[in-house]
């Protein structure tokens, strides 16, 4: 009988993965509740006219990627393509708006779009998502931007840069757009299949393209830049003038537009120079107009997602975690000696140590080879006459070092063995 394997876009996280999605999510989570942002979790499935109104029919995420179907009460139900037009939909829901002030948001979680599988893209695929609902201040821009930067530099990223731009209000659009079509429509014949498709629904983006052909048409194009009224060239300079204040590097990208119809003003990207092809790490950008467009009131909001997907690829080839943080791995041999390892092993994890015990009842040999392998800083060692004694050989695994000591001081070593893990994993 053929076996059932995952579906084709969609990939199992195994051990050995999850203790760096695991110290992702912790990071995160400690950095983002010291600037005061809550998280909340909205559900996987929305109405499909949340995405249809909120993320802009003519883009290629509404027309060509979402996962929609009709359940069984005839509704049009779609697996959510990106998180920010639920998370607002649930901000307008229970009017989390007129409790006042500003709303400080984060949601982790996977997120679906049909398209082609690749390294570090997947059809199911995870995101980190911040938004800062409630403040139109170019300071709300820069405090969201610096927060992404922060993140990724906690976790050890270095070749990043971070490209910004401002794709203005809607009339800024509006006169750039016209300007764009006039420019692209005598190119149209030497344009991919895609940006021809784009030039009447949604010309900018064609300036996204990576065809290299439409890449070296637009080039020349206008500027979107060259189009912003007084207002959104004020919000522009201020949001840089920030960023210098934080001593947060950037460089302009005129050609830097987001996929979503939702964008207004700041649109950003920050990019690894590991990644390849797939080089953002994290994008987002200002939406003054979705919640009033998802029938909510006139608020300014900013936000940015990263895939967790690249994130984890850039890490691992960065080699910023080990495939297990054991400190202690236990190995017994005997009836006696596994009831007493079982017990041990218990009091150690209380005392606040990872604690592996070896299940497996094979001659020591083949246990201390495997707890050579965990990762562990020392080994604890039980036969049948340290159980009947009370005691335990205490081994380091680094230096070969044994000891042997009564139950209950193995259980006061706890404090010298987490100082060794951290000195091991941290370094001088």
């Amino acid at each position: 009988m053929t076996s059932i394997q995952a579906l084709r876009g969609t990939r199992d996280i195994l051990p050995e993965e999850t203790p760096l999605w695991q110290q992702i999510e912790a990071t995160a989570r400690d950095i983002l509740q010291r600037a005061a942002y809550r998280e909340i979790r909205p559900p996987m499935i929305e109405q499909t006219e949340l995405f249809a109104r909120g993320i802009g029919e003519a883009t290629d995420v509404v027309g060509k990627e979402m996962y929609t179907f009709t359940d069984r009460g005839e509704r049009s139900i779609t697996l959510r393509p990106e998180i920010t037009a639920g998370l607002v939909r649930s901000v307008i829901e229970h009017k989390l708006i007129a409790q006042g002030g500003v709303q400080r948001l984060w949601h982790v979680g996977p997120a679906f779009r049909y398209e082609r599988p690749q390294a570090g893209r997947q059809r199911q695929f995870h995101q980190l998502d911040v938004e800062l609902i409630g403040s139109g201040a170019p300071r709300a821009d820069a405090e969201v931007i610096a927060l992404a930067a922060t993140l990724l530099t906690t976790l050890g990223l270095k070749s990043l840069t971070l490209d910004i731009n401002s794709v203005g209000n809607g009339s800024d659009r509006q006169r750039y757009r016209e300007a764009l079509i006039a420019f692209l429509t005598p190119h149209r014949a030497d344009l991919d299949a895609d940006s021809q498709d784009r030039l009447e629904r949604n010309p900018l983006r064609v300036l996204d393209s990576k065809d290299a052909t439409t890449q070296a048409i637009v080039q020349d194009a206008p500027s979107l830049l060259d189009y912003l009224s007084e207002d959104s060239q004020r919000h522009f300079d201020q949001v840089q003038q920030c960023l210098s204040d934080l001593d947060i590097p950037y460089q302009l990208n005129p050609r830097l537009v987001r996929g979503l119809d939702y964008y207004t003003h700041t649109a950003f990207e920050i990019q690894s120079a590991d990644l390849g092809a797939q080089a953002t790490v994290c994008g987002g950008g200002r939406y003054d107009g979705l919640v009033s467009q998802l029938g909510g009131p006139e608020t300014p909001a900013i936000g940015w997602a990263i895939g967790l997907e690249r994130l984890t690829l850039l890490l691992k080839q960065l080699q910023t975690q080990a495939s297990k943080l054991m400190d202690v791995y236990v190995v017994s041999r005997g009836d006696a000696a596994e009831r007493a390892a079982l017990r041990i092993a218990q009091d150690l994890r209380q005392t606040g140590l990872a604690v592996e015990m070896d299940l497996s009842g094979a001659a020591f040999g083949k246990q201390f080879k495997r707890a050579d392998r965990s990762g562990a800083v020392a080994c604890v060692i039980l036969g049948d006459s340290e159980a009947d004694q009370g005691t335990a050989q205490l081994k380091w695994l680094a230096t070969g070092e044994q000891v042997e000591l009564s139950q209950a001081a193995l259980l006061e070593t706890a404090d010298q063995i987490k100082a060794t893990a951290i000195a091991l994993r941290t370094g001088p």
